[in-house]
C-alpha cells in the first residue's frame, strides 16, 4: 500500500507538477536521494540514477519550469484530515557571499553562519511546512516562497498563511500555525485577522500589552488602551482566566496561566491571548518562562493544555532547514539567476516529501559506529533509501542520443551577465551639521 503510494506521488510529480526539461529535473531529485556526498552541484550527475551527462543538470534549471501553483495545491492536498493539524513557519537563508549576478539579493541575518557578525547577503525563504507528529524530525514543506525584496518574512508568512486557509476551507479539524518570536508582533496577528486558522506565537519577554478600554464616560476622547499589561511586572497582572498545573515526562511539573482580551498599543483591533508557560518547576533553577501569543480559531478553541503542546510541535522545522543544506544540498549549487534557485527549491522539496513517504519501506543501513534506532531519522532514511530505486523505479524515458553541439558561433560577441546591487533595508540617519 505504502509502495504503491510513493510510486504514485512520483508519477503525479513528473506528469503534472514538472513541464519543461521533466526527465532531467525528476533524475535531479532521485540523485538528491541517492545520498551522495558531493562537492559541487555538477557531481550530482555522477549518481547511478542520473542517466544524462552532467551539463544537462544545469540545463535542467536553466530551461526547466515547473507548475508551482499545482505543485503547492498536490502537496497541501496530501495533508490528511486530523482533528488537530499543526503547520510550522520559519524562515532561512541562502547564502550568496560573492554572487553579482543575482537579482533580490538582501542583507539577512543568519546565526548558523560561521562569521562573527552574522549578517550575509543572499536570498530569504519563507516556509509553510506541516508537522506530522510531535518529537519527530520531519517538517513538510507545502509553501516554499522567496522572500522578494520588497517584503519582509512577515508579510510573505501572512500571504502564505492565507493560501493554506483557502486550501483547507472544506477540511475538518483545527489548522494551527506556530511560529517563533518573529512572529510575536501585530503585523503578523493582525494580517491574519480574518484567517480561518489558530495562531499560536511566541512573544518577547519584556512586551508591554494592554487590557480592553473602559466604557466611555461622557467627556473627551473616547479611551483606546484599559489597564497596562508588563511582562516584567507580575504587579500589573490580574487574575488569569484559566490556571492549569500538570506534570509530563519530558517537561516535569507544569504550570499555565492564560489571560484573555489583550492588545498592542500599536493595534487595538487585533486581540490576543497571553500563555504564560513554566515547565520544570521541581528543579532547583527551573528555565525561564516562556510567553505564548495565542488567537483561537473561529469554529473552535483550544484547552490551555493542547495550546501549550502545539508549541513545541514548531520545533521540527529547525532540523528539517539544516538537513536539506547538509543532507539534500539546498545551498550548494553556484548559479547566475534567481529563477534557478527558485526551481532547485522546488525540487528539494519533492525530495523531502519523497523520502517522508518511503520511510516506512526502508531497512537501517546503519553505518558500523552507528547505534540502532527504534524510529528511524530522515538522516538514517536517507542512508538507505538507495536500495528502493529498484521497487519503485523511474517514470523518467530513456536518454536520446543527439549530434554534436557546434558550439559557440564564431564572431558571436560574448554579453557579460547582468549585475545587481544588494538590497538594503531601512533608512540611513540623516548626519545633524
Amino acid at each position: 500500500m505504502q509502495l504503491s503510494k510513493l510510486i504514485e506521488f512520483r508519477q503525479q510529480i513528473y506528469d503534472n507538477g514538472l513541464t519543461t526539461a521533466r526527465d532531467a529535473q525528476f533524475e535531479l531529485i532521485d540523485a538528491l536521494l541517492s545520498d551522495r556526498r558531493i562537492r559541487s552541484f555538477a557531481e550530482l550527475s555522477l549518481a547511478p540514477v542520473y542517466q544524462r551527462q552532467w551539463h544537462s543538470a544545469y540545463a535542467a534549471l536553466e530551461n526547466g519550469d515547473q507548475d508551482v501553483e499545482w505543485l503547492r495545491a498536490y502537496l497541501c492536498a496530501e495533508v490528511p484530515d486530523q482533528e488537530l493539524t499543526v503547520f510550522a513557519l520559519d524562515s532561512s537563508v541562502w547564502c550568496h557571499p560573492r554572487a553579482q549576478t543575482l537579482e533580490g539579493l538582501r542583507y539577512e541575518y543568519s546565526p548558523t553562519h560561521s562569521i562573527k557578525t552574522s549578517v550575509v547577503q543572499g536570498h530569504a525563504y519563507s516556509m509553510l511546512a506541516w508537522v506530522p507528529e510531535a518529537g519527530r524530525s520531519w517538517a513538510l514543506p507545502v509553501h516554499t516562497a522567496r522572500v522578494s525584496a520588497s517584503k519582509n518574512a512577515v508579510q510573505t508568512g501572512v500571504a502564505q498563511v492565507t493560501w493554506l486557509c483557502q486550501q483547507r476551507t472544506a477540511r475538518a479539524g483545527v489548522t494551527v500555525i506556530v511560529g517563533d518570536g518573529h512572529y510575536g508582533n501585530h503585523h503578523f496577528l493582525g494580517g491574519l485577522s480574518q484567517a480561518d486558522c489558530a495562531l499560536l506565537v511566541r512573544l518577547r519577554r519584556d512586551r508591554v500589552l494592554y487590557g480592553p478600554a473602559p466604557p466611555y464616560g461622557g467627556f473627551g476622547r473616547p479611551a483606546v488602551h484599559g489597564t497596562r499589561f508588563a511582562f516584567k511586572d507580575p504587579t500589573t497582572w490580574p487574575e488569569p482566566a484559566v490556571e492549569v498545573e500538570l506534570e509530563t515526562d519530558d517537561w516535569g511539573q507544569v504550570r499555565l496561566r492564560r489571560w484573555d482580551d489583550l492588545h498592542a498599543q500599536q493595534d487595538a483591533a487585533t486581540v490576543l491571548s497571553v500563555i504564560y508557560c513554566e515547565v520544570h518547576r521541581q528543579r532547583l533553577h527551573p528555565p525561564k518562562p516562556l510567553w505564548l501569543g495565542y488567537r483561537s480559531a473561529p469554529q473552535r478553541d483550544l484547552d490551555l493544555t493542547t495550546i501549550w503542546r502545539c508549541y513545541p510541535m514548531r520545533w521540527p522545522i529547525e532540523p528539517a532547514f539544516r538537513f536539506r543544506k547538509e543532507r539534500l544540498h539546498w545551498t550548494k549549487p553556484q548559479v547566475q539567476q534567481t529563477q534557478r534557485c527558485d526551481r532547485w527549491t522546488v525540487l528539494v522539496d519533492i525530495a523531502y516529501w519523497i523520502l517522508y513517504l518511503g520511510r516506512d519501506l526502508v531497512q537501517d543501513c546503519r553505518l558500523p559506529w552507528q547505534k540502532p534506532l527504534a524510529v528511524l531519522t530522515p538522516g538514517r532514511i536517507l542512508q538507505s533509501f538507495p536500495l528502493l530505486f529498484s521497487q519503485i523505479g523511474s517514470p523518467t524515458r530513456p536518454v536520446k542520443t543527439r549530434g554534436k553541439s557546434p558550439g559557440w558561433l564564431t564572431g558571436r560577441k560574448r554579453a557579460p551577465p547582468q549585475r545587481f546591487k544588494v538590497t538594503k533595508r531601512g533608512k540611513k540617519s540623516s548626519k545633524k551639521t
